[in-house]
């Protein structure tokens, strides 16, 4: 049967990876972004191919239009059963520079964007008996990372509310469970490489114990096992997807 899933931060990098999967194995799925151009030429792109996509402009931060959002997706493709929440920034700040504004839009994005858009798509999943949530975390906070305590916090928020909501709706036929990723070769690794923010992919590559980056098509493949039926003894986990960085 084709599921409906919605994939947040999917016009690039890991959420498209992600997209790109669950569609290809059947599911429709809804791309949402904050970039509504460049979702909608990802998500033309799988139409292209014969897949089911449509694209939704929201910034995840904007809980009124992801309630919005939720709902044009409900039109467009019918109840959400599968979500994967990816949208997601970062900065990297020495901790005595990090002003209220910048705290609050990094957690406004990446821990409020991620609950606000569960919150949304958990009625229909709790109708329907039946649900997969998968949330993209961050290895930096298992780790520790410089320069970059906003961002740690908001994603060892939610990896912590990943796990409270895998308790409260486990009766419910809903799963939910959370990837932190290390280094992963994205358009935004790159770009902050560039930028001098960390050594880059190139030179922290070689680091990882299987010699490489990860790739999108790495995480969605965890992803797209997360949400099959076969995952449903697992939830409230934390999957590293990291090629042995931390284990």
């Amino acid at each position: 049967m084709s599921r409906v899933a919605v994939v947040t931060g999917a016009a690039s990098g890991i959420g498209l990876g992600v997209a790109r999967r669950l569609a290809k194995d059947g599911a429709r799925v809804a791309l949402l972004d904050r970039s509504g151009d460049a979702a909608a030429d990802a998500a033309a792109a799988l139409t292209a191919e014969g897949l089911t996509a449509i694209a939704v402009e929201v910034d995840v931060a904007d809980w009124a239009a992801v309630t919005d959002a939720f709902d044009t997706v409900r039109r467009g493709l019918g109840g959400v059963e599968i979500l994967v929440t990816s949208a997601g920034i970062e900065s990297f700040d020495a901790t005595l520079d990090i002003t209220p504004e910048l705290w609050e839009r990094i957690l406004a994005v990446n821990l409020t964007g991620t609950f606000s858009c569960i919150q949304s798509a958990l009625p229909d999943m709790v109708a329907a008996d039946w649900g997969r949530i998968v949330t993209i975390s961050s290895s930096s906070a298992q780790s520790g990372a410089p320069r970059m305590a906003h961002y740690v916090a908001s994603k060892g928020g939610v990896i912590s509310l990943t796990k409270a909501l895998a308790v409260d709706f486990a009766k419910k036929g809903i799963t939910v469970n959370t990837i932190p990723p290390s280094i992963v070769d994205t358009p935004m690794a790159r770009k902050s490489g560039e930028a001098g923010d960390f050594p880059g992919v190139d030179v922290v590559a070689p680091m990882v114990p299987v010699g490489r980056a990860g790739t999108p098509a790495d995480i969605a493949s965890a992803c797209a096992y997360l949400c099959t039926d076969e995952a449903e003894y697992i939830t409230g986990q934390i999957i590293g997807v990291n090629g042995g960085m931390y284990l």
